[in-house]
């Protein structure tokens, strides 16, 4: 069986070379049916982690090929056992192989956001003293080379749509989507009305906007701490069950030397 599954691998790639089998061409050619495959969120996930520098599209296909690949290798492995049972196999590991990288950027989408919502109450903060000085859209731009790298690309966003003559709650509104985290839409709301507001209710506007930023600084000390009690309670337990493994192993190695004797 290996035999015919090495063979049938050498003739895969040899036809591959040779431009007789085109992974490219068999993807464009079902491009309709593949595109049904693509989870509603990729691009998004994809410009999270990458930016503009990766084009979705491009890395899709090569989620396509990479699933295509191992349809095509376990398939030549059960070359000569061609069951029902077999062929599912090849499609679940094809499957697997194909979801693995959307698993991988869901992932790093998740912690992206944890650090946004850290982060978020003190790039707030220091908005808020910038914005006792200027009007809303000019403090936002004064803060982007100062914010946290994380938002800068969504402050650069929003400043040139502001830019460009959106006085509207989108550009405000698109920020918030861009970092859905624990009351951003509420924050970016209270910031689009604060830029609205005549300076007789600026100052009242800007007491209540501190107000929830002081809030939000709370509930993030009051994560972080529960997140350094979580990591030392772990150490604890393992530093607990390490010595408690060591103890049982010197008792059993002392009973072991007085049954020797």
């Amino acid at each position: 069986m290996i035999e015919i599954f090495l063979i049938g691998i050498l003739i895969f790639v040899i036809f591959i070379n040779n431009g007789k089998i085109s992974t490219n061409k068999f993807i464009q050619d079902n491009n309709d049916m593949f595109m049904k495959l693509k989870e509603s969120d990729w691009e998004f996930l994809v410009k999270a982690k990458y930016g503009e520098k990766v084009d979705p599209n491009v890395l899709f296909e090569k989620r396509l090929k990479n699933a295509l690949l191992i349809f095509v290798v376990l398939f030549m492995f059960f070359l000569s056992n061609i069951t029902f049972t077999n062929i599912i196999v090849c499609l679940i590991g094809a499957y697997f192989i194909f979801k693995s990288s959307y698993s991988n950027l869901k992932g790093y989408y998740k912690k992206h956001l944890h650090d946004i919502d850290m982060l978020l109450p003190y790039y707030l903060k220091s908005l808020e003293i910038l914005i006792q000085h200027y009007t809303v859209p000019v403090a936002i731009t004064k803060s982007v080379d100062d914010a946290p790298d994380i938002f800068k690309d969504g402050l650069r966003d929003l400043v040139a749509s502001i830019d460009a003559g959106d006085s509207t709650i989108d550009p405000y509104m698109e920020f918030a989507k861009k970092y859905p985290v624990r009351d951003s839409m509420r924050m970016m709301r209270l910031l689009y009305r604060l830029g609205l507001g005549n300076q007789d209710r600026k100052q009242e506007q800007l007491i209540v906007f501190a107000r929830t930023i002081s809030n939000l600084q709370a509930k993030s000390r009051e994560t972080k701490y529960k997140e350094r009690l979580e990591r030392m309670e772990k150490k604890t337990m393992v530093m607990l069950s390490t010595t408690g493994v060591g103890v049982m192993i010197i008792l059993l190695l002392s009973l072991l030397q007085m049954f020797n004797f």
